[in-house]
C-alpha cells in the first residue's frame, strides 16, 4: 500500500537520516556491482540533499566486491595446472581493501555526475571505545553535512581486529547494520532507514505466501510471532540482524524503518509518511498495537461466532431473524430520534443534499426493514443445501454443497437502512460481520447494531456482527485477507477505488452507477414518459436512478418527445446533453458522458439506432443497469442480448434494480464483478461450495481397485 499512514506523521520533521545499504542491493547475483539500482539511490539521495536533508550512507557491499574481482584476478593469473589443484577461499580482509577502493571510486564517480560531494569514513569496533573518537567523529560529520557533504561509512574489515567480516559478531557493533544503528544514535539521526532486498518484515520467509508483511513492528506481539528465513545470500546478517538492529534503535528513540532498496523512490515515498516497508517506533505499542489487536480480534471473533451460528439448526437461525425484525419495530422511536440527531449534524455540516437524502430513514422505512428481515427469516436455509451429487463409484458418493464465505467486512457510507439489510443477510447466510458505516450515519448506526446484536442469543455471540468505529482501523483490517474472506464497499467511486487499491482481499461491488434507458423510434411513448420520469426521480441519489438518456434519432422532432423533456424540467432535473442533444435542445454540453449526478440532473443524446446505442452504453457505461423502451422485438432482443450490464431491462424502470424487488429478502449491494456474484447480492452471492464425500472405505491405490462411475444422482429435498 502506498496511501499516507496517519501513525507516521512525526517524518514531516524529519531532517538527519542514517541510511544503511545492504550488500544484496548493492550487488548483483553474480557479485558485480548493481550499477541501476546504486545510480538511482544516488540520484534520491541527491534529491534529498537539494531539499535540505542531512543524509549519512552506511554502505555494505565492499567484501563482496573485494572477492569477485580477486576472483577474476586469480583466474586470470592461474595456468591450467593451478586451476586443477583445490581453491582456497580467497581471505576476507583482503577482498575488503580491495572492494572497498573499488565501492568508494564507484560512489565517487556517481555522486560527481550529480554535483555532489562524498567522504570516506572508516571505522573499527574498537574505536568507538574511545570518548575522543566518537566526539571527533560527531564534530568532523556535522561539518561534513554543513557543506552538503555525504558521509559514507563501512566497516573497515580490512583491519579489523575481529577473526574474520563473517565469523565474530561480538563487540560494540557486528555488522552494517548495527554500525547504522550505533551511528544513528551517536550523531542523532531523526530516522534510520534499512535498505534491504524483500519489501520489510514479513511474518515468516518473505517465500513462503502464507507470509504477512508486517506495516508496524510492535515487539510485545511481533517476537514471538515471527519465523525467519535465510540470512542474507551475500551480507552478513540477513533479517535477523535487521531487526535486532531496529530494536535496539527504535527502543533507545530513533524510529527505523526497513524497505526495499530495489524499488525506485521507496526511500522518498518513506519521507512522505508512505505506508511502506515495516516502522519500528518505542511508542508503537501505544498506537499501533491496540488497533491491529482489535482489528484482528474482531475478525476472529466474528469467525467463531458465525461456526457457532453454522452449528444450531436451521429453525433456530430464522428465530434470531424474527427476533431482530420485532426488536428494530420495538425500538423505532430510539432509532428515530438517533438518526434526526444524524441528519440535523449533516445539514448543520452543510452535507450535500443527496447524502441527507441517503441518510434520511423516511417514514415507514423502520417497518419496512422490519419486514424485510421478517422475509429473509421465512425463505429456504441457504446453507448445506446439496447443489450436485453425484456416485464416483460403487458405495463412493460426492456431494456439492453450500457454504457460507466466512467473514464479511462491509464498508458503506450514508444509509443506515444498509447496516440492517447486510446483518440480517449475514445471518441468513452464516457468516460473520465487520461493518463501517459513514461518520454521518454514526448515531443511526450505533443504535441498529446495538439492537441487533442484543437480540442474539449468548450461544451465538453479539461479536458475529462487529461495528468499527474508527476510520483509521479500516487499513488494518484490510490487511487481515487470512481471516477476511470477501469486501463489499457500498458508496462512492472514489471509496470503492481506494478500497480495491488498498488490499488483496477480495472486493465485490461497483464503482459507478451510470445507468442508460434508451428509447427506440418503436417506444410506446406514454410508456417511455412514465418509465424515464420513475427512473430520475424516484430516488435520484440512488446507484439505480438513469442517469443518461439515450434517444432514437427519429424521435426528436416528435411532440412526444417534447413533451417528455418539458415534464423532467418542470420536475426540476437538470439537463445536459451530449454533442448531438445539445445542440438539437440547447441545452449545456455535459463535460463527459462518464458521470453519476446522484442527483436532479441527466445527460440526454441522440443516437442513430440500437446498435448506436449498445455502443455507448459499452463505452460510457458502468455495467451496472441499462434499459430499453421499444417494441420492436428484433430491436429488444438485440438490446437484451447484447449489452454487457449486470442487469438489463426492456420496459420497466432501472429503480427495479434491487435485491428486494427482486426478491432476495435484501441486499449486500450490487455488483458489476463478472466473477461470483453480479448485480443485486443477495443470499446466495454470500454463499460458496464445499465437496463432502461419503465412502465405506474406498482407496485410490493408483485407481488399480476403484471403477468410476460418474453417475448423477438425484438430490433429495
Amino acid at each position: 500500500m502506498g496511501d499516507v499512514d496517519s501513525s507516521r506523521a512525526f517524518l514531516n520533521n524529519v531532517k538527519r537520516i542514517v541510511l544503511k545499504v545492504g550488500t544484496a542491493v548493492v550487488t548483483r547475483n553474480d557479485g558485480r556491482i548493481a550499477l541501476g539500482r546504486l545510480g538511482a539511490l544516488c540520484e534520491q539521495l541527491k534529491e534529498l540533499n537539494t531539499q535540505g536533508y542531512e543524509v549519512i550512507l552506511v554502505s555494505s557491499g565492499a567484501v563482496g566486491l573485494g572477492r569477485q574481482r580477486l576472483r577474476y584476478r586469480k583466474l586470470v593469473n592461474s595456468s591450467f595446472a593451478d586451476l586443477q589443484k583445490p581453491q582456497v577461499e580467497i581471505d576476507g580482509k583482503a577482498c575488503a581493501a580491495v572492494g572497498q577502493n573499488s565501492l568508494m571510486a564507484l560512489y565517487d564517480t556517481l555522486f560527481s555526475q550529480l554535483d555532489v560531494s562524498s567522504a570516506q569514513l572508516l571505522v573499527t569496533d574498537s574505536d568507538f571505545r574511545d570518548k575522543d573518537f566518537r566526539r571527533q567523529l560527531s564534530d568532523t560529520v556535522k561539518s561534513l553535512l554543513s557543506l552538503k557533504v555525504i558521509p559514507i561509512f563501512n566497516e573497515n574489515d580490512a583491519v579489523s581486529t575481529r577473526r574474520a567480516p563473517y565469523e565474530d559478531s561480538s563487540g560494540i557493533f557486528w555488522d552494517n547494520d548495527s554500525l547504522a544503528a550505533l551511528l544513528a544514535l551517536e550523531l542523532k539521526a531523526d530516522l534510520l532507514v534499512l535498505l534491504s532486498d524483500v519489501e520489510g518484515l514479513y511474518s515468516g520467509p518473505p517465500s513462503d505466501p502464507r507470509s504477512k508483511l508486517i506495516h508496524t513492528y510492535i515487539k510485545e506481539k511481533h517476537q514471538t510471532e515471527i519465523t525467519f528465513g535465510d540470512k542474507s545470500r551475500v551480507g552478513r546478517g540477513g533479517m535477523t540482524a535487521k531487526v535486532k538492529a531496529a530494536v535496539n534503535a527504535a527502543y533507545a528513540g530513533i524510529p527505523v524503518v526497513i524497505t526495499s532498496g530495489y524499488a525506485p523512490e521507496n526511500l522518498s515515498k518513506v519521507l512522505q509518511g508512505q505506508c511502506i516497508g515495516t516502522l519500528f517506533h518505542q511508542d508503537a505499542h501505544l498506537w499501533t498495537s491496540v488497533k491491529e489487536v482489535d482489528a484482528r480480534g474482531m475478525a476472529i471473533a466474528a469467525r467463531e461466532s458465525s461456526r457457532r451460528l453454522q452449528a444450531i439448526t436451521s429453525e433456530e437461525r430464522k428465530k434470531i431473524l424474527l427476533a431482530i425484525a420485532d426488536a428494530i419495530e420495538a425500538n423505532a422511536r430510539r432509532i428515530n430520534v438517533e438518526n434526526e440527531a444524524d441528519v440535523s449534524a449533516a445539514q448543520q455540516a452543510g452535507y450535500e443534499k443527496s447524502l441527507i437524502s441517503r441518510l434520511a430513514l423516511k417514514p415507514g422505512k423502520i417497518t419496512s426493514l422490519a419486514n424485510s428481515v421478517r422475509v429473509l427469516a421465512n425463505m429456504e436455509d441457504p446453507i448445506g443445501r446439496v447443489l450436485k451429487k453425484t456416485e464416483l463409484a460403487d458405495g463412493l458418493v460426492l456431494e456439492k454443497t453450500s457454504s457460507p464465505l466466512g467473514v464479511l467486512l462491509i464498508v458503506f457510507e450514508s444509509r443506515p437502512e444498509a447496516l440492517v439489510q447486510i446483518a440480517s443477510l449475514a445471518i441468513r447466510s452464516g457468516n460473520g460481520l465487520l461493518l463501517k458505516g459513514g461518520k454521518e450515519a454514526k448515531r443511526s448506526n450505533a443504535i441498529l447494531h446495538k439492537i441487533i446484536t442484543e437480540a442474539i442469543p449468548e450461544s451465538v455471540g453479539g461479536k458475529l456482527i462487529g461495528l468499527v468505529t474508527s476510520r483509521e482501523e479500516i487499513p488494518d483490517l484490510l490487511k487481515l485477507d487470512d481471516v477476511i474472506d470477501l469486501v463489499i464497499p457500498r458508496g462512492s467511486n472514489k471509496l470503492v477505488s481506494q478500497i480495491k487499491n488498498s488490499t488483496k482481499i477480495p472486493v465485490l461491488g461497483h464503482a459507478d452507477g451510470i445507468c442508460h434507458l434508451y428509447v427506440d423510434k418503436s417506444a410506446n411513448m406514454d410508456m417511455a414518459k412514465k418509465i424515464v420520469l420513475d427512473a430520475k426521480l424516484d430516488y435520484p441519489a440512488a446507484c439505480n436512478a438513469m442517469e443518461t438518456l439515450l434517444v432514437h434519432k427519429d424521435l426528436m422532432r416528435t411532440t412526444q418527445f417534447n413533451d417528455l423533456i418539458v415534464d423532467l424540467r418542470s420536475e426540476g432535473v437538470i439537463l445536459y446533453g451530449g454533442p448531438r442533444a445539445s445542440s438539437l435542445l440547447n441545452i449545456p454540453e455535459a463535460h463527459s458522458f462518464h458521470l453519476e449526478y446522484s442527483s436532479l440532473a441527466c445527460t440526454i443524446e441522440v443516437v442513430d439506432d440500437v446498435y448506436a446505442a449498445i455502443d455507448h452504453i459499452h463505452q460510457h457505461g458502468s455495467a451496472h443497469t441499462d434499459c430499453i423502451i421499444a417494441e420492436d422485438q428484433e430491436v429488444v432482443d438485440a438490446f437484451l442480448g447484447q449489452v454487457d450490464s449486470a442487469a438489463v431491462f426492456h420496459n420497466a424502470s432501472t429503480r427495479f434494480c434491487d435485491g428486494a424487488r427482486f426478491g432476495l429478502g435484501a441486499e449486500v449491494g450490487i455488483s458489476t464483478s463478472r466473477i461470483h456474484a453480479r448485480g443485486p447480492v443477495g443470499v446466495e452471492g454470500l454463499l460458496t461450495t464445499r465437496w463432502i464425500l461419503r465412502g465405506s472405505g474406498q482407496v485410490v491405490n493408483s485407481d488399480k481397485g476403484v471403477t468410476y462411475t460418474h453417475k448423477d444422482l438425484p438430490i433429495e429435498l
